[in-house]
């Protein structure tokens, strides 16, 4: 059930949530995120999407006044171009992270993301079944370790990417790291207090809203903590997660069926 009036924010997933599964967004999409921005209320993208997706996810949600990006560690205010926050992960700590994942889990296929500039390469072996266009610079994980990065993304041989999560959360204290997955049959780990959530704190503080005024729309786990922070709604789509799925206010069409925008339609429009 919708609550009466309107947010002050509204916050939503990209990938999955948003856009399609053809990656578009539709033109009425487009129109419906206008008519919201006008009537002011404020947009954020909150996406797993890395810095180095930034002109991509731009596109994608055009009126948006802030990028949450890099599963909440990136946050970006489009008004003056300037990131409000940077995180970076350590390599010690994101090589514990592995082997402790590596200890119950066995062998991962592991690519690195530590570059922020427009479609910088990912460090590593490049995975054949990572389904968007992608380059990959070959390094060894000492490598890639030796230094900084924003995030890893991790694949099992052995269990699928729930199983993982499960046992990423039973071994990854998470001081160390945080762990999540987007959909993409990938753990990513982020650096420790990273997540949509408090990607989208740093948002509410700068502008002074209220998480209790603020509407969030999600598809995966790694919405979870923003759908624990948000206040005003939270809204999964109809090809959400189960996990998702289970905390959800309210339930909207797929993706591929506008969602997210027959939502927002409808709620300008009462």
């Amino acid at each position: 059930m919708m609550k009466p009036g309107l947010p002050k924010l509204i916050a939503t997933d990209l990938d999955g949530t948003l856009v399609r599964s053809d990656d578009t967004v539709s033109a009425y999409t487009h129109e419906v995120l206008d008519r919201v921005r006008a009537a002011g209320i404020r947009i954020v993208a909150a996406t797993g999407r890395g810095p180095r997706l930034t002109s991509l996810t731009r596109n994608d949600i055009r009126v948006a006044d802030f990028l949450v990006l890099a599963q909440g560690g990136w946050v970006l205010d489009l008004a003056d171009s300037r990131y409000l926050r940077q995180a970076r992960m350590p390599g010690k700590a994101l090589g514990a992270a592995l082997g402790a994942l590596e200890s119950v889990a066995g062998p991962l296929s592991v690519m690195f993301e530590a570059l922020e500039h427009d479609d910088a390469p990912l460090w590593g072996d490049y995975d054949p079944t990572w389904r968007y266009p992608v380059t990959v610079e070959s390094r060894t994980r000492a490598e890639c370790l030796n230094g900084e990065v924003i995030k890893a993304f991790a694949r099992s041989f052995q269990l699928d990417v729930d199983e993982l999560l499960d046992a990423a959360h039973r071994v990854v204290p998470p001081d160390l790291a945080t762990v999540t997955q987007a959909g993409l049959n990938y753990v990513e780990i982020c650096p420790a207090d990273v997540d949509k959530g408090t990607g989208l704190s740093v948002v509410a503080d700068t502008v002074g809203v209220d998480p209790a005024d603020v509407l969030v729309f999600g598809d995966m786990p790694n919405d979870l903590p923003m759908f624990a922070w948000a206040g005003w709604g939270r809204v999964a789509v109809a090809n959400a997660h189960p996990s998702l799925l289970a905390v959800a206010d309210d339930v909207t069409l797929a993706n591929d069926q506008d969602g997210v925008a027959v939502y927002l339609d409808r709620l300008l429009s009462r």
